[in-house]
């Protein structure tokens, strides 16, 4: 096996895990964590949990993906993976504001006042993020993770349990 063929054989896998792991992906690995805390959340119809899914992947996942042919075909960014720090301002951006847009949406839903902060302490990452990128190429996979271990050690505050099965798989995220 020549070295190119090593090197691919283990880009492939990588690239899949990011795939998987992508911080766009990060809020509704989150929120299907938070609903399986049964003891917080186990009372919310099954109806409502499957609406604030869907709500988040279209808003915070399926729209910012939609937008990228068009910053491509638009110039904004060269490749899919937008790997330079200038062309990641305006999808950052752009994913700010379907935060917002998402935060703004819920807020009007009554559903308990920890899955507002929560969407709303996403927003807040997303835009924390984008402003650091003006100076520093931040990885967006680290936040994102980082994000998701936070919400785990907060619920295991909340429910008074270590929940350590969900945290570790999170640190493996």
């Amino acid at each position: 096996m020549t070295t190119y063929e090593t090197k691919d054989s283990f880009n492939k896998p990588a690239k899949i895990i990011s795939v998987i792991f992508h911080p766009l992906f990060m809020p509704v690995y989150a929120l299907l964590i938070i609903f399986s805390a049964p003891a917080l959340f186990g009372y919310l119809p099954i109806q409502v949990k499957k609406l604030l899914v869907l709500i988040i992947l279209v808003n915070n996942v399926l729209l910012p993906l939609s937008l990228l042919p068009f910053f491509r075909h638009w110039n904004i960014i060269s490749s899919w993976t937008i790997d330079s720090r200038r062309e990641r301002v305006f999808p950052l951006a752009m994913t700010t504001i379907l935060y917002s847009v998402t935060a703004f949406i819920l807020y009007g839903f009554p559903i308990p006042v920890f899955l507002k902060s929560f969407i709303l302490a996403t927003c807040f990452v997303s835009l924390l993020v984008t402003i650091i990128n003006f100076w520093w190429k931040i990885s967006l996979h680290s936040a994102g993770a980082g994000a998701l271990i936070a919400i785990v050690i907060i619920l295991s505050f909340k429910m008074n349990s270590p929940l350590v099965w969900y945290l570790i798989s999170s640190v493996i995220a």
